[in-house]
């Protein structure tokens, strides 16, 4: 079986997306990742002349409802219990910091 999925291509989407790989961790997620994409050509093997595209598999229908803020008076418990609040929203740290792009 011929590989669909190589160590550079696994390279290169890693440093995308800012991941350092060890040669065994290179290695072990070629090989998952050509494993997957194995298992999707198997569904190209099925035969499906004659079947209609199937938009749910479920009989449940959505139900919407009007997007409403409720419950105002918990906003305050809520805060109380976050680390750090600012301006009645919760303070998160920042997690993309783009002064490190290259």
């Amino acid at each position: 079986m011929a590989s669909r999925i190589d160590q550079d291509q696994v390279q290169h989407v890693a440093s995308l997306a800012k991941l350092s790989l060890s040669d065994d961790q290179l290695k072990y997620f070629t090989t998952q990742l050509d494993e997957i994409i194995g298992l999707f050509e198997t569904l190209n093997e099925v035969d499906t002349e004659g079947i209609e595209p199937t938009s749910s598999v479920s009989d449940q229908i959505n139900v919407m409802r009007e997007d409403v803020a409720d419950n105002w008076g918990q906003r305050d418990a809520l805060l109380a219990n976050a680390p750090e609040s600012e301006k009645g929203y919760i303070r998160v740290p920042t997690i993309i910091d783009e002064s490190e792009d290259e």
